[in-house]
């Protein structure tokens, strides 16, 4: 499964979204998961300044919005929201 979390530096609702992650990594071999900071690209800013931390399912281009937990996560990833 291949994940994106959007997110940005200093921002504390992030680094719980990553710890979150980072926790069901260990079981979760599987996913990847790439960290995008949105303050790279002003469309991407744009899109999501106002919602992050959000993970979205790179392969149907779904999001999980914040806040979101391993169980809600694990859902996520099976293909419900």
């Amino acid at each position: 499964m291949e994940l994106e979390l959007y997110g940005t530096s200093a921002c504390h609702l992030c680094e719980l979204a990553e710890a979150v992650l980072a926790e069901m990594l260990v079981h979760e071999t599987a996913w990847q998961i790439e960290l995008i900071d949105i303050a790279d690209d002003d469309d991407t800013l744009a899109r999501y300044a106002l919602k992050i931390p959000v993970l979205r399912s790179v392969e149907d281009d779904r999001e999980l919005l914040w806040p979101f937990d391993a169980s809600s996560v694990r859902q996520f990833v099976a293909g419900g929201s």
